[in-house]
């Protein structure tokens, strides 16, 4: 038994090597035919040259991998000139609303006026400058970007005694044009004030500033209640 066992497993084994053998012919035979073709091979997408005839060093995808590569690429830069542009509409819309800017006059015992013409308060005293759009030594507001603005102001007078006459003007201006004013002119209060809010539509550039008209004057403002101040509402692409 033992004897016929161990015949059988040397038959196996030589079996095992011819085959090994015979497969490996047979590749090698392809292989050859493969090299030595010469019409087009059907590699289905793969360098069939690197493949069959320059295998050593060559990867036999190169030609689909660049070509995803290069699709990837494109895509990517696609999607970066769509970011771009929606960064560019955002900013377009939402950008530079910081605009804001709050000043008053500075304190004076005796009076602003009278002149010989309008002349534009300086209101020099400023708490707040976004986007610098306030120029105090002008008094004078200029617009950063088009849009809607709320501007305020306040006058305030102090004749100092009964029977003196309060007396004044104040216009706010839009590019030498009136848009509201408040004005005083009576002997029976010593001291008064009032204030204006308004809303207007700028473009880039408009100035906007007050003025004291002339003849007019204000008196005794020692607690800065003389004011000059606006903000951006929301910005406009097309006015």
């Amino acid at each position: 038994m033992k004897v016929t066992a161990v015949v059988v497993l040397g038959l196996l084994g030589t079996l095992t090597l011819f085959f090994k053998a015979q497969a490996s012919t047979s590749l090698d035979v392809l292989w050859q035919a493969a090299a030595n073709w010469t019409g087009t091979l059907p590699c289905g997408g793969w360098d069939c040259q690197c493949l069959f005839r320059n295998p050593k060093g060559c990867c036999c995808v190169a030609v689909p991998v660049f070509q995803l590569e290069e699709a990837t690429f494109m895509r990517m830069m696609g999607l970066w000139k769509d970011l771009n542009s929606l960064n560019n509409k955002i900013q377009e819309i939402t950008g530079g609303r910081n605009v804001a800017f709050m000043a008053t006059m500075t304190p004076i015992t005796g009076c602003f006026g009278p002149f010989n013409k309008n002349v534009s308060i300086s209101y020099c005293n400023v708490s707040l400058n976004q986007a610098y759009g306030y120029n105090p030594a002008l008094g004078t507001f200029t617009a950063p970007r088009a849009g809607l603005y709320s501007f305020s102001y306040t006058v305030y007078s102090n004749v100092g005694a009964e029977g003196e006459r309060l007396y004044h003007r104040v216009q706010l201006m839009k590019d030498g044009q009136v848009i509201a004013s408040s004005w005083e002119d009576n002997r029976e209060d010593a001291e008064d004030s009032a204030s204006q809010t308004v809303l207007l539509p700028l473009k880039q550039g408009n100035q906007v500033y007050l003025e004291l008209v002339l003849g007019r004057f204000l008196c005794a403002d020692t607690q800065g209640y003389n004011s000059f101040s606006g903000y951006l509402v929301y910005p406009l692409s097309d006015i």
